[in-house]
C-alpha cells in the first residue's frame, strides 16, 4: 500500500507579524477613538483595556521564577573566578565594564532626548508616584526578610540579592550544587518556553494596549513611538563608535576582518531576534577568525548570560522613557539606584525575543512606575530588538576576541584564509 503523501505544512504568519498588524490595527481604532466626543472615548478605553492587563498580568507572573532562575544557573554554573580561573576573571572584568557603559550611554541618551514627554499612559498619575528615598532606606530594602515575600510583591532587586548569594553558596559546595544547577537550568528554559507561549497573546495585547493610548493620547502618542526607536538606534551607534570600536583598537584587533567574519551571525540575530539562533554560527566564525575553540566555548556562552550590551542599553533607555511618559521624576540618584538595579538584573536577560521586557516589567513595578508602558513599548519592540539582538551577539563576539587576544592565544586569520573560508561558505 502506498503511503499518502504528507501535507505540506503551512506556514502562518511570524510572531512579529501577527504585532505589527495589532499595532496596525490599534493605531487606527486609537485614532478613530480619540475623535470622538469623551464619553465614547471612555467607553471604547474601559471595552479594551482588559486585554491589555490581561498580557500584563502574564508577564508578571513569570518575572520571579523567570530572574532567580537565569541568575542562579549562570552565576553559579560559571564557577568562582578562582575555579574559572584567570580567562573567566578577566572575562567577567571586561563584561560588567561595557555592559555599564552600554546602561550609561542609554540613560544619557534618553534624559537629553527625552522621547517620553508628552506621551499620555493610561493610568493615574497618583497611583505612580515615585517616592524619594533616603540612602539607609534604599540600603536596607535591599536585603529582603523573606524571599518569598519578595517574590510576592515583584521586588526585583531584592530577588536579585537573594538569587546572587544563593548561587555564590551553590557554587562553594562543589558537586553537591549541581542539582541544583541543573533544577535552575531546566526552569530557567522552561520559563523561555512560558514566555514564549505568552508571546503569542501579545498581538491581542498590542492592539488593545495601542488602541488605549493612542485614543486617550492621540497622534502625538505615535510621533513619541517613533522617537523612542530613532533614540535607541542612535545610542547604538555611539555606543559602537565609543565602546566597541575604541576596545577593538586598544586590542589591536583588524575591524575590518572582524565584522567580515561576524556579519553573518550577526544579520541572524537582527532577523530572527533571538540570540541563540545565532550561537552556532557565531562559534562557528570566530574559530575560523583565530579564536581557540577553548576560548570561544567558554566566553560566548557565559557572555550570553553577563554581556547583553544592547538589551542593557534599552533598558535604562526604555525605563527611563516610561518615567517620562508617566510624568514621574526620577532624581539623578534614582536614576543612578535604576541603573544598578538594571546592570544585576541584566545578567537574567535570556537570549530570546523580547525576554527583556520581562527585566523592564520587573523594574518598572520596583520603582512604582506604570506597567502599561511595557504594552505602551511593545508595539514598536520588534524594530527595537532586532538591533538590540545584533548588538548583543556582535558584543559577545568582540568580548571572545578581546579575552583571546588578552591571553595572548589569538591568531588571526590571514586574508587569504578568510577568503578561502568565506568562498566554502564557513564565514
Amino acid at each position: 500500500m502506498t503511503p499518502a503523501a504528507t501535507p505540506k505544512k503551512r506556514r502562518g504568519l511570524t510572531l512579529t507579524t501577527q504585532i505589527f498588524l495589532g499595532l496596525a490595527a490599534g493605531v487606527a481604532l486609537g485614532i478613530w477613538i480619540n475623535e470622538q466626543d469623551p464619553a465614547v472615548i471612555a467607553k471604547w478605553t474601559t471595552a479594551l483595556k482588559p486585554f491589555s492587563t490581561i498580557f500584563l498580568n502574564l508577564i508578571k507572573m513569570i518575572i520571579a521564577p523567570l530572574i532567580f532562575a537565569t541568575l542562579v544557573a549562570g552565576i553559579a554554573g560559571a564557577g568562582h573566578p578562582k575555579v574559572v580561573g584567570r580567562m573567566g576573571l578577566r572575562a567577567i572584568i571586561y563584561f560588567e565594564i561595557v555592559t555599564t557603559l552600554a546602561l550609561v550611554i542609554g540613560l544619557v541618551m534618553v534624559n537629553l532626548l527625552k522621547p517620553g514627554v508628552g506621551v499620555t499612559l493610561s493610568t493615574q498619575k497618583s497611583e505612580m508616584a515615585a517616592s524619594a528615598q533616603t540612602w539607609d532606606q534604599v540600603l536596607v530594602h535591599v536585603v529582603p526578610t523573606s524571599v518569598i515575600d519578595a517574590m510576592a510583591k515583584g521586588d526585583v532587586l531584592q530577588i536579585v540579592v537573594f538569587a546572587i548569594i544563593f548561587a555564590i553558596a551553590v557554587g562553594m559546595i562543589g558537586e553537591k550544587g549541581q542539582p541544583v544547577i541543573r533544577l535552575c537550568e531546566s526552569v530557567a528554559e522552561t520559563m523561555f518556553r512560558f514566555t514564549n507561549i505568552i508571546m503569542h497573546y501579545a498581538p491581542i495585547g498590542v492592539f488593545a494596549a495601542i488602541a488605549v493610548t493612542v485614543g486617550v493620547g492621540g497622534k502625538q502618542m505615535l510621533f513619541a513611538l517613533g522617537k523612542l526607536v530613532g533614540t535607541l538606534y542612535l545610542a547604538l551607534v555611539i555606543f559602537y563608535l565609543g565602546v566597541l570600536l575604541p576596545v577593538a583598537l586598544l586590542f589591536k584587533i583588524n575591524v575590518r576582518k572582524f565584522f567580515k567574519a561576524v556579519r553573518e551571525p550577526a544579520i541572524i540575530a537582527f532577523s530572527t531576534t533571538s540570540s541563540e539562533a545565532a550561537l552556532p554560527r557565531a562559534m562557528e566564525v570566530l574559530e575560523r577568525l583565530g579564536c581557540p575553540r577553548r576560548v570561544v566555548s567558554f566566553v560566548l556562552p557565559l557572555g550570553y548570560t553577563f554581556n547583553l550590551d544592547g538589551s542593557t542599553l534599552y533598558l535604562s533607555l526604555a525605563a527611563i522613557f516610561v518615567a517620562q511618559a508617566a510624568g514621574v521624576h526620577l532624581s539623578i540618584g534614582q536614576q543612578i539606584t535604576m541603573l544598578l538595579t538594571l546592570m544585576l538584573t541584566s545578567k537574567g536577560v535570556a537570549g530570546v525575543p523580547r525576554a527583556s521586557l520581562v527585566i523592564l516589567a520587573g523594574t518598572l513595578a520596583s520603582y512604582h512606575l506604570p506597567i502599561e508602558g511595557v504594552a505602551t513599548i511593545l508595539g514598536v519592540d520588534a524594530i527595537m530588538d532586532m538591533a538590540r539582538t545584533m548588538t548583543n551577539v556582535i558584543g559577545n563576539c568582540l568580548a571572545t576576541v578581546v579575552v583571546s587576544r588578552w591571553e595572548g592565544v589569538y591568531k588571526e586569520a590571514s586574508d587569504a584564509e578568510l577568503s578561502v573560508a568565506a568562498a566554502k561558505g564557513e564565514i
